[in-house]
């Protein structure tokens, strides 16, 4: 198995109510790294808990810009964390040139805030950073170009398909900033709805998981109608037979 996660948002509704039994079950379908959110507020359990399973947390998500920093990337590295990925800059931030590139300095400060602490910052996209077009190229590399070389992102392959991009090129294109991605298949939905194990939707994740072998590949749901648990463990299982 190579460089495999999944992002515990997926299984969030009973994380919350038992969070380490999650990690357990998570734990036993073969993971050996997952990606944490809210990484404040879960600190205490992810402190002890991640290490009596077995497991890693290399990358998780938090909040970034107008949040407190120092809480946040003293908690991740405190955890083990390597890389904090803001997650989510909502939709109407990414339509105006100049609102972009406030984005790329609040990003650029929140990393040299980072590395006070030893940890690394990354962004992760939604559907409308690709949907949403400057001068004929996606917003989302428009803000890449004026990241730092030290911020990383994290590539949601099945929102950039939503949104329009070729997934593949696209990370082709990104090369080396692509520290991470998401994977995961469906129907395209702009709600999550329909999402599927993945190699089971219309995502091309093993043209995906080719074009980024490198980067770390982060299984997760937003929805899945079934046992999500069934749902992570038939990923991870496709991901294991591609030899990801």
């Amino acid at each position: 198995m190579g460089k495999t996660s999944v992002q515990l948002y997926s299984v969030r509704d009973v994380f919350a109510a038992d969070p380490t039994d999650t990690l357990r079950r998570l734990a036993a379908i073969g993971f050996t790294r997952v990606e944490p959110y809210g990484v404040v507020e879960n600190a205490d359990v992810l402190r002890t808990a991640l290490p009596e399973h077995g497991l890693t947390a290399p990358t998780a998500h938090a909040q970034l810009i107008g949040a407190d920093q120092h809480a946040v990337f003293a908690a991740a590295a405190d955890c083990g964390v390597e890389v904090v990925i803001d997650p989510f800059v909502a939709p109407e931030k990414w339509r105006d040139p100049a609102d972009i590139a406030a984005t790329a300095s609040a990003l650029n400060a929140a990393a040299a805030v980072a590395a006070e602490h030893g940890v690394r910052v990354g962004y992760h996209n939604h559907w409308w950073e690709l949907a949403s077009r400057i001068d004929g190229r996606s917003a989302f590399e428009v803000l890449a170009d004026q990241l730092d070389p030290g911020v990383v992102l994290e590539v949601d392959t099945y929102w950039a398909t939503v949104g329009g991009e070729d997934a593949p090129a696209l990370l082709r294109r990104l090369g080396d900033r692509v520290h991470a991605i998401h994977v995961k298949d469906g129907g395209l939905a702009q709600d999550g709805s329909g999402q599927v194990p993945a190699g089971q939707g219309r995502v091309p994740v093993a043209e995906v998981l080719a074009a980024a072998p490198d980067a770390l590949h982060v299984v997760e749901f937003d929805a899945y109608d079934g046992d999500v648990f069934d749902g992570i463990a038939a990923s991870h299982a496709f991901l294991a037979g591609v030899g990801a």
